[in-house]
This record gives C-alpha cells, sequence and structure tokens, in this order.
C-alpha cells in the first residue's frame, strides 16, 4: 500500500477496533459475530506465544457457558488429546491435569504441555464436574502424527473387546515393524520405493474394524460406542499418516494437503458423533493461523495448499467463523532448528509494510476488529500485504524469507485478534530432547 493509502487504512482500523481491557465485555462484538455458528476456529500467529493461548481459553470458555459448546479440537495427535478428554471428563486414572497432559511427548512438546494449557485443562474439568456425564465437554485432537501411538491404541482396544481380531490387526501393522520407531524412516523408504508400503495393511485394518462396529457398539451401552469412536479414530489415524509419511518426501504441497485433509474429516467424524451421542455438536477449533485462515487468500493457496480453515468454510458456510491472532513484537518460545531445544526468543518488531506493522500504527495495545460485515475495513484490509507467521522454529536472521507470506486478511480470516506486544508461553518443564516428531516440510517455517 501507499503510505496515504495505510494512513487511511490505519484510521479505519483505529476506528473499527475494539479495545481489550480484560473487561467481561471484552470480545462482545465477536460474539455477535459467531451468532449461532457451529464452529469457531481460533488461531495463532506462532506456537509459543502466551497472549494466544490466553485469549483462547477465555473465548472458548465463554463460548462453553454462553453458546452451548461441547467441543474443543486441536491442532494436536489423536491419542495425546484423548488422554486429556478422559481426564475432564472424569474417566481415568490421571491424578490431575499435569498427567494428563503427559501424552504429548514429541516435539514441540510445548505446544501443548504449558502452563496456559494445564490452567484451561483444569478449568474444563472443574466445570465437568458440575456436569451429568453424557453433557461434559470434550477434548480431541486432529493430527495425524501418531503413527504408532494410534496402532498401540487399536490394538489395545481389541485386546479387551475382541481377541481375534487384535491378532489380525497385529499381523498387519506388524508391515511398519522393520522401520523403527521413526515414522520418517518408513515414509523415506516406502516414498522412495526402497521397500513395500503398507498401505493396503493399514486400509484393511480401519475397513475390517468398521465391520465390526454395530457389533462392537452393543455391547455396553455409550461406554461402548465412546471407546469404539476413540478406536476407529486410532485407526484413521494410522491410515492417514501412512499415506502421510509416505507423500512428504515427494512434494511438501501434498503431504500438506493430506494432513489438512485428514484434520478436517476428523472434526467432521466428530461433528457426527457429538450430534449422536448429544443431539448437536458445537466445537471450537484451536490451530495455527495459517490452519484456520482460509488458505485460498495466500500465497501458499495459490501455490496448491489448502487448509481446515478453507474446507470447513467450503463445506458449512455461515455455519463457521475463521478468526486470526497477530502480534508486533515481544519474546516467544520456539525452536532455532528441528528437535532442537526450546528456547525463549526475542519477536523482531514486524515490519512497516505487513498487516501487524499496520496493527501497531494503529496504537491501540490489544484489540479485536471484526472484518466480516464491515465493508469499510474489510475492503481496506483486502489488498494483498505481508503476514507474518512462526511455527515452532523461529529465524530472525532471515525473518522475510522464512516467516512472511501475502495474505488478503479480510478474505482469510472473520475477525482478528491483535495484541501489540506479547510475551513467550511458559512450558510445563525444561525441554532438551525429544521425540521422534513431525517433519519441517511446511512453509512459513514448522506450522
Amino acid at each position: 500500500m501507499i503510505d496515504t493509502t495505510l494512513s487511511l487504512v490505519t484510521n479505519l482500523v483505529r476506528g473499527a477496533a475494539d479495545p481489550l481491557t480484560g473487561s467481561v465485555t471484552d470480545y462482545d462484538s465477536l460474539f455477535e459475530l459467531i451468532g449461532d455458528a457451529r464452529f469457531v476456529l481460533l488461531g495463532e500467529a506462532s506456537h509459543g506465544t502466551h497472549e494466544f493461548y490466553r485469549e483462547r481459553a477465555r473465548i472458548t470458555q465463554r463460548l462453553i457457558r454462553d453458546k452451548g459448546f461441547n467441543a474443543i479440537a486441536i491442532e494436536g495427535d489423536w491419542p495425546d488429546a484423548y488422554r486429556v478428554n478422559r481426564y475432564v471428563q472424569g474417566d481415568n486414572a490421571d491424578p490431575d491435569a499435569v498427567q494428563a497432559l503427559a501424552g504429548f511427548k514429541r516435539f514441540p512438546a510445548w505446544m501443548w504441555r504449558n502452563a496456559d494449557i494445564l490452567d484451561f485443562v483444569g478449568w474444563l474439568r472443574t466445570f465437568n464436574d458440575a456436569l451429568d456425564s453424557p453433557k461434559r465437554i470434550g477434548f480431541y485432537g486432529l493430527d495425524l502424527y501418531s503413527l504408532h501411538a494410534s496402532m498401540e491404541r487399536v490394538l489395545r482396544y481389541l485386546d479387551e473387546i475382541d481377541p481375534e481380531a487384535a491378532r489380525r490387526a497385529r499381523l498387519r501393522y506388524a508391515c511398519f515393524d522393520n522401520f523403527g520407531d521413526d515414522p520418517q524412516t518408513y515414509g523415506y523408504a516406502a516414498g522412495l520405493g526402497l521397500r513395500p508400503s503398507c498401505e493396503a495393511e493399514a486400509i484393511s485394518q480401519l475397513i475390517d474394524l468398521q465391520h465390526c462396529a454395530l457389533r462392537y457398539a452393543r455391547m455396553d451401552g455409550l461406554g461402548a460406542l465412546e471407546r469404539f469412536f476413540d478406536a476407529e479414530q486410532n485407526a484413521h489415524v494410522v491410515k492417514d499418516a501412512e499415506e502421510y509419511y509416505r507423500t512428504m518426501f515427494h512434494e511438501s504441497v501434498s503431504s500438506w494437503n493430506l494432513r489438512d485433509q485428514h484434520m478436517k474429516e476428523t472434526l467432521s467424524a466428530l461433528s457426527d458423533y457429538l450430534d449422536f451421542r448429544q443431539s448437536s455438536s458445537k466445537i471450537v477449533i484451536w490451530a495455527h493461523n495459517s490452519h484456520v485462515g482460509d488458505a485460498r487468500a495466500t500465497q501458499m493457496g495459490r501455490a496448491g495448499e489448502w487448509n481446515i480453515g478453507q474446507l470447513i468454510r467450503e463445506n458449512y458456510g455461515e455455519e463457521c467463523r475463521n478468526i486470526g491472532f497477530t502480534t508486533y513484537s515481544g519474546t516467544v518460545t520456539a525452536a532455532s532448528a528441528w528437535d532442537s531445544p526450546a528456547e525463549r526468543k526475542q519477536v523482531s518488531p514486524a515490519r512497516s509494510d505487513s498487516y501487524e506493522g499496520l496493527f501497531h500504527q494503529v496504537g491501540i495495545p490489544a484489540f479485536s476488529l471484526v472484518l466480516k460485515g464491515d465493508s469499510h475495513v474489510a475492503d481496506g484490509l483486502r489488498e494483498p500485504m505481508l503476514e507474518r507467521a512462526i511455527g515452532v522454529v523461529y529465524r530472525p536472521t532471515s525473518e522475510l524469507a522464512s516467516h512472511y507470506f501475502q495474505a488478503s486478511l479480510s478474505n482469510q480470516f472473520d475477525a482478528i485478534i491483535h495484541f501489540d506486544q506479547t510475551r513467550a508461553v511458559e512450558p510445563l518443564e525444561p525441554i532438551g530432547t525429544f521425540a521422534f516428531g513431525e517433519p519441517a516440510e511446511t512453509f512459513p517455517s514448522g506450522i
């Protein structure tokens, strides 16, 4: 934007922004925008910023209390999140929220093992304790990296309910045994044709499980239905993770699209399950802006990527709201390279030719801004500008190449929440080593 246009847009934003003061009236305009939507996607501009986690929790608590939302779905692995789900519903042996979060071991563990998530999980358990069991709020994972953990969950379920089916499943999943514990080793060997793939075995196991669905679900009422749903989703993860790891060494766009397609399909399955069990589904999604914002409005979308924000908009239309978060400067918890220790890093002041730089010029420390329905502000923020995305890896020395991309903000999000100065999220413990984790195959870095 030229300077005069930028000044005009800055004034438009200043006039339309709702300052955030920590009062109970924060986000009133945002909740008017949300209305009767069934899916609210809450983003983050980094995976390590305290304010993003804190405010997502505040908004989610209000969605649960005031609008009847009954599930949170996160950019995390299904089995790890499901352990938290069991804890918040009073259905497992974990003595506290710290232990319930112990499943999040792989890099980057701080994404979900941090002080803000700990506080939210504790709040959710207390909230649920006052509800009858069928009405309790759930906590679920949408991601697909848990290849081996999900196989273990399927086998454990079948060992308890159908030993003969468990034997068949072990024979199928034994295909992966030759590749060790790192799914990237499998992806490399199978993707490049060095070893036969396990695609047929993963698909066959999912189909076998689904063929037994009615019999398994009849064994113990709603309890059996819940356990089957968990097992089925883990079998889905195995099938999709196999394809993802096999594809990632060919083309990053394909693997990105497979991942977000899996997240959307998991969300749809969760919605159908809650519609059946609780007669309705209203779900909050927590993920990075790069997943939550509509990919069609970004340079990644023009390169062929899609994401869950786009897919939900295409499938559910006015039933969803996409909300992004931005920051100008501060600190962030991030790594310098993949599988490196978490560090508290200084976030460089945003570029003046970026949306974040524009919001800094507005001069309001923290604000929410509704874009949908306000034609003047929306039109002013529709022209493509740079937008910053910090994943789990942050490289300030190559920030323009590593962390900025072109986007049309008004087409990407229905609303934006901006904090001019932010601070790093607090991990629950110092992290020096990590379990095998997701590959750094996306742009911007490590999302």
